[in-house]
């Protein structure tokens, strides 16, 4: 069984060219260590998260509706009845109710339309119209929370930003430890001074 797993190492290694590994000195140079947000605009971020705690969604618009004819279960009552609900939101309308941090995903949303320029909503899980609507509505507040989470980073707290700048100080005492062990190298080489 040994014997075979060598083979099989053997022959995988023979396959697949060995890339160098890097020097520690080369890897350690262009490793950034900074917290996640440190690049986003802290303006935005806080207002974002302050729109975030005191959501309410009734900011949000109305949007249109339509009603058609609905497939799937139902019976007799989908194929008489317009009960799929179909309701668009102006991208326009959210833009004003959205903090401005999250308007470039926006337009990213799986339910994008570009044609109208809007996100359109679709539902016809329920027999009521009412019902439809309303899980239209539900769709468009998931959409919108998702796209929260996805774009806003949790507030760092004050242990993980002095856990970064303790990692910063350490990541530069060791490139500069790095740069004076390579001086000396390069020194030595040149031999005594005359």
């Amino acid at each position: 069984m040994l014997l075979s797993y060598l083979r099989r190492r053997a022959v995988l290694s023979a396959a697949a060219p060995r890339q160098p590994r890097p020097l520690l000195s080369q890897s350690i140079r262009f490793k950034r260590y900074e917290a996640f947000d440190a690049r986003l605009d802290q303006d935005a971020l806080a207002e974002a998260r302050l729109w975030y705690n005191s959501f309410d969604a009734s900011q949000l618009p109305k949007g249109s509706t339509t009603y058609a004819r609905s497939s799937g279960p139902g019976g007799q009552h989908v194929n008489k009845t317009e009960t799929k609900a179909i309701t668009v939101y102006p991208v326009n309308e959210l833009l004003g109710a959205l903090p401005k941090f999250l308007h470039p995903a926006i337009r990213s949303s799986k339910y994008y339309t570009t044609g109208n320029d809007s996100l359109t909503f679709a539902a016809q899980t329920h027999r009521s119209r009412s019902a439809n609507l309303d899980e239209n509505r539900r769709k468009l507040i998931d959409e919108v929370m998702s796209i929260y989470r996805d774009m806003t980073p949790a507030e760092t707290s004050s242990d993980k930003k002095k856990k970064f700048q303790e990692v910063e100080k350490r990541f530069h005492e060791a490139r500069v430890q790095d740069k004076k062990f390579n001086s000396a190298k390069k020194q030595s080489r040149r031999g005594p001074p005359q």
